[in-house]
């Protein structure tokens, strides 16, 4: 629950001072301009508006410092992980920047009782009518229609004083656009994409050019590992309202009907086994909807997540109320309290805001701090990097970081269309997204963020096995990876990325991709994305995506932080600086076939070393073991 306090007297006598006056400036614009939607009339003048003015933070700019101090392998800190208490501490906005911003709202007109801070200082909440907020931020606030019948509220862009912009991040609600009707989340499933093939299950491993099961996978990563830790280890798996899981699949696929059990067993010894369900903001895990669509995802996860890390307790993160449903930021409120208020709170447009006032809304407060983080997450969901503000990107971002301080690593898929965004969508000259003729490609987000680690996808190349080597997955879907037009390049991965735009260049121009060599890259790492068998709505098919590389990442990696906590050792945390360094790249198959197609290109092409298709490569379990069992 957000935690509120009325500061006139935690202002004082420091804060008393009247601050300077100073020209406004463009503070933040619209990411993209909306398809679809067109402007109808002004806002109301008289609505009261929840105003919010996110706090910049101390020690941002020190952030990647902080992570790699402790995330890198040949860091003396290596594995010495933050505290929550220490985050916050490190973290929190200064008591110049609370003045600098007070000051400039009682110069505005605004009373100090009206005025509140958030309990972690992290941001400043006012109720103001529209045409207060127009006249404070030199904006206008438009409504617009969608032909679906839904009405949002926006400005296209707003102005702060230059005295007071470095003090503040984010504000809301201003530019925030959803550019999809109503549910009003722009994240989208990464996957997985359905085929009609009829699935033909055998015991043997002659097929998984076909047919991708946990036995495939196991004989592809040498993954055979039987987890021993588990009281202390956690792996979880985030879902969104209303996709969720049927029971019945799970049994299915853990168990098989009788017949097929004594020929091929994926894991017997979880049937009857469920995940531990954390409800997040009214989330439930509905049945009443039952198809590919509502169950595809969940069932995907949670049976391969299940299946190769059992006896794992796997939980569940289900986020989002029918109604509302969620963004990312409601299920990061959910495991770390400070971040429900963290510059400047969730963004209305962009997460599920809680108590929801639609009709069948969940009522209660939203899920601030309810569980402690697990030690790994896989997100098969994403969104275009278009479609988000650089200022709210990097706000999240910040929170993936401070997750890896405290020992968490976070898997988020690539992405299903090469170098395109969802659904194919690529940009204009000017980088908003079109529905055709767009030659510009469209990363996604988060796999942008440098501290989360992004999850391409490979295929065993159709008449091949798993003894050979795999190529990037050109079958239903095409892995996801390019370069951000957000964030710059992290330290971590400089010499790999570097490397492949001297070695390899691409043949586009920059009019296409971000080709500065300045800019964060993906996909991180990769596994395989094609032929997996799951069961789904009482039977079996196959599907494909990135969606499902990322769980059997999370799960190799889930065993790496149980074999180190059985002989006493610490999570491994953020890996990437790891996985990119020399010491570890024995230990992935470097994939060297395939690309990404998309945007009316081949997209770029699966190289030797690190390359924006599968990364490093997939991961040879045995010998990230035996390299992490050495690190402290």
């Amino acid at each position: 629950m957000r935690s509120l306090l009325v500061f006139a007297a935690f202002l004082g006598a420091a804060f008393g001072a009247p601050s300077r006056r100073s020209p406004h400036v463009l503070h933040e614009k619209r990411a993209a301009e909306p398809i679809d939607w067109v402007k109808s009339h002004r806002l109301n003048a008289d609505k009261v508006l929840p105003l919010r003015i996110g706090l910049t933070q101390q020690n941002l700019h020190r952030l990647e410092e902080l992570l790699m101090e402790i995330s890198h392998p040949e860091s003396e800190k290596y594995g010495q992980h933050y505290t929550p208490e220490e985050v916050v501490e490190t973290f929190s906005p200064s008591r110049d920047t609370i003045s600098a911003v007070t000051d400039w709202l009682v110069d505005s007109g605004f009373s100090r009782d009206m005025i509140l801070l958030s309990g972690n200082k992290g941001w400043i909440h006012v109720n103001a009518t529209t045409a207060e907020v127009e006249e404070l931020l030199q904006t206008e606030y438009h409504v617009y229609t969608h032909p679906s019948g839904d009405e949002q509220f926006s400005c296209h862009s707003y102005s702060v004083p230059a005295h007071v912009r470095e003090h503040v991040d984010i504000i809301r609600p201003t530019v925030h656009f959803n550019h999809k009707p109503f549910p009003k989340r722009k994240l989208e499933k990464r996957g997985p994409k359905k085929s009609s093939k009829q699935v033909k299950i055998t015991p043997s491993l002659e097929n998984c050019d076909e047919f991708i099961t946990p036995d495939c996978l196991r004989a592809l990563y040498n993954f055979n590992y039987k987890p021993i830790a588990t009281k202390k280890n956690s792996y979880g798996i985030i879902e969104f309202t209303p996709q969720s899981f049927l029971a019945g699949d799970l049994d299915l696929f853990f168990g098989h009907a009788y017949y097929i059990w004594q020929q091929s067993n994926f894991s017997p010894s979880l049937i009857g086994v469920r995940p531990k369900a954390v409800l997040i903001d009214g989330a439930v895990v509905q049945t009443t909807n039952q198809s590919f669509d509502f169950n595809g995802e969940s069932d995907l996860d949670l049976e391969y997540a299940m299946t190769l890390t059992a006896p794992q307790p796997i939980t569940l993160l289900q986020t989002g109320d029918l109604v509302e449903g969620a963004g990312f930021d409601n299920w990061l409120d959910a495991v770390d309290a400070s971040f429900c208020t963290f510059e400047g709170g969730d963004d209305p447009e962009q997460d599920g805001i809680y108590p929801d006032p639609l009709p069948g809304g969940f009522k209660g407060p939203e899920s601030c701090g309810i569980i402690t983080p697990p030690k790994t997450f896989s997100v098969s969901y994403g969104q275009d990097e278009s479609t988000i503000t650089a200022a709210s990107a990097m706000r999240q971002c910040a929170e993936y970081a401070k997750l890896g301080m405290m020992g968490s690593t976070v898997f988020y898929s690539s992405g299903d269309f090469g170098v395109a965004g969802f659904g194919g969508v690529c940009l204009d000259a000017s980088g908003n997204p079109v529905d055709d003729g767009g030659v510009k490609f469209n990363p996604g987000f988060p796999v942008t963020c440098p501290f989360v680690t992004a999850v391409g996808a490979t295929q065993v190349n159709p008449g091949s096995t798993v003894n050979d080597p795999e190529g990037a997955c050109e079958q239903v879907i095409f892995s996801g990876g390019g370069f951000s037009n957000i964030f710059p390049m992290p330290s971590y991965q400089a010499t790999a990325v570097k490397n492949f735009l001297k070695e390899h260049p691409p043949p586009f121009t920059s009019t296409q991709f971000n080709n500065s060599g300045t800019v964060r890259a993906f996909p991180d790492l990769s596994a395989n994305g094609a032929n997996y068998v799951i069961g789904i709505d009482g039977e079996f098919n196959l599907v494909f995506g990135t969606s499902a590389s990322s769980p059997v990442v999370g799960s190799i990696f889930t065993a790496i932080n149980d074999a180190r906590l059985a002989i006493g050792k610490k999570f491994i945390g953020f890996i990437n600086p790891v996985i990119y360094s020399p010491l570890f790249q024995a230990a992935f198959n470097d994939i060297t076939m395939g690309g990404n197609q998309g945007c009316g290109t081949p997209g770029f092409t699966a190289t030797k070393g690190w390359d924006p298709v599968t990364g490093v490569g997939t991961p040879n379990f045995e010998k990230l073991l035996a390299l992490f069992l050495l690190l402290p």
